[in-house]
């Protein structure tokens, strides 16, 4: 959603780009002018877009920072510092998941890994270890499945004779809990809920929102595309809250809290992703971008 993208950040002068992945929304960002910081914790992901932006790396308008954007408060390179413009686009990148080696694909033979810093408990320490009561939840709240037990069960049945180590065991998991007809479609939506569960996406992404709003200058912009209902549903959430000038119970007859709203909302329904974008690229059928502005 680089045209979206460019439609709500590209007049800051400075732009702090939360995931940079493959550095695409950070080149589009410089090439209109703005100077750039960006953050992965993917080591693989740092090296890749700064020999992409090298140009930029040299006159001193692009540096690279490794480290969890969800921790972002914690990384020493940025205390202190503000930004016009910041974005974060949630979700694994195109590259990790094309990359058998990082595990985050269905593809057959690829290992259940899924973790976006390659550090701590992997999917498959998730699937062999939690609870049906834990594997449940995961499947209902992160992936939307209504028959979220009956895929809990099956995982904790197949396990008690052989450990989950491949995403053939998982795919195995849920074609044994909901037949032959379950696809790629779902198959992706599960895949997807045991990443969100091994990463604590959702957890990271509440901390970290009113940070990124306070990491604003006044009159400032933040951008966030999110591909996961939950997601949307946090950042949608948060965003109308700092947008609301009275928190007193809606019946209550006369304000007595004072309140001052935080800044305004840019969109007030998320932006998606053209016709055009989805054709070229099938995953951003899901991308939902919202935009928030600080008050002056």
């Amino acid at each position: 959603m680089v045209t979206e993208v460019l439609g709500a950040l590209g007049s800051a002068e400075s732009v702090l780009d939360c995931t940079l992945g493959g550095g695409g929304h950070s080149l589009a960002l410089l090439e209109a002018g703005a100077s750039v910081t960006g953050v992965d914790r993917d080591s693989d992901a740092i090296a890749e877009a700064s020999a992409r932006l090298k140009a930029f790396v040299e006159t001193g308008r692009f540096r690279a920072v490794r480290g969890d954007f969800t921790h972002i408060d914690q990384i020493p390179e940025l205390r202190d510092e503000s930004f016009a413009g910041i974005l974060a686009d949630l979700g694994v990148s195109s590259s990790q998941i094309d990359r058998d080696e990082r595990g985050f694909s269905f593809r057959p033979g690829v290992a259940l890994d899924m973790r976006m810093s390659g550090k701590g408990e992997s999917a498959a320490d998730l699937l062999n270890t939690a609870s049906v009561e834990e594997l449940t939840r995961i499947f209902r709240e992160y992936g939307d499945e209504p028959r979220a037990r009956r895929l809990a069960n099956e995982i904790v049945r197949r396990r008690s004779t052989r450990d989950f180590v491949i995403a053939d065991d998982l795919v195995g998991a849920i074609r044994g809990a909901f037949g032959a007809s379950a696809g790629p479609g779902d198959f992706a939506r599960l895949f997807q809920a045991v990443r969100i569960a091994v990463n604590d996406e959702l957890g990271g992404l509440e901390r970290v929102l009113p940070i990124l709003r306070d990491m604003l200058v006044p009159g400032g912009t933040l951008s966030i595309i999110a591909y996961h209902s939950g997601e949307d549903r946090l950042v949608k959430h948060a965003m109308r809250a700092w947008s609301t000038t009275c928190t007193c119970p809606p019946r209550q007859p006369v304000c007595t809290c004072g309140g001052i709203a935080l800044g305004r909302l840019v969109t007030r329904k998320s932006i998606t992703a053209s016709a055009a974008e989805i054709a070229r690229n099938p995953r951003a059928r899901s991308a939902h971008l919202r935009s928030w502005q600080k008050a002056a």
